[in-house]
């Protein structure tokens, strides 16, 4: 509920209506059948929009959902060989490793020794080494093949932009009620209230 007053009010069109006592406001949203939203707390006095309020959260958290998708964290993926791997199999993880890459994660590379492989690391090396000269073109060697107990491994950072994750169809904003009385400005990035029934607690006028 909207305790402020008066408010500067902002019609369901964008047009500025001047500063108004709350109430009156308040009684003007009803008779266009519109919610009055304050989308600007701080400000002075405070503004406040006819807005459609469930349509309005259900935008919010359409946009904030978009935000995340394209602001996604860089991963770390992991491509593991063998000292005595085939061509074809090399091949596939340089092509699955060449993916990761270009979706702008991180990937680790590591040979697994067993037994006495681990006698000849210097297959381990030349493995990694022509592994990572494959991948040049997409991203940066990090760190030499470093031999740690059983596995040796490199490091390579991606060139490439991080693409966004696909939002599964399960995980998109469902559009809420308009019974809410507080949600989040995404420009602001505060607490907006809205006033929504005339008939429950009337907001306190403290005149101009």
């Amino acid at each position: 509920m909207i305790r402020i007053s008066p408010v500067r009010v902002i019609d369901e069109a964008g047009n500025q209506l001047g500063v108004m006592p709350t109430l009156e406001a308040l009684r003007l949203a009803q008779e266009r059948g519109y919610d009055l939203v304050e989308v600007a707390p701080t400000a002075s006095p405070p503004v406040t929009r006819l807005l459609d309020f469930g349509q309005y959260k259900y935008e919010l958290a359409k946009r904030e959902k978009e935000a995340k998708r394209k602001s996604r964290s860089v991963e770390f993926k992991e491509v593991r060989l063998k000292p005595k791997i085939g061509q074809g199999d090399f091949d596939t993880k340089v092509r699955r490793a060449i993916e990761f890459l270009e979706e702008g994660d991180r990937v680790k590379v590591a040979v697994q020794f067993r037994g006495r492989e681990l006698t000849h690391p210097q297959i381990g090396r030349e493995l990694l080494a022509k592994f990572a000269d494959l991948l040049k073109d997409h991203g940066i060697l990090e760190r030499a093949p470093l031999l740690e107990g059983k596995s040796m491994h490199i490091t390579i950072a991606s060139t490439h932009k991080p693409k966004p994750r696909e939002v599964a169809p399960g995980d998109r904003a469902e559009k809420p009620g308009a019974d809410a009385s507080e949600t989040l400005d995404e420009a602001t990035g505060t607490a907006v209230a809205v006033a929504v029934d005339a008939a429950g607690d009337e907001p306190a006028e403290t005149g101009e």
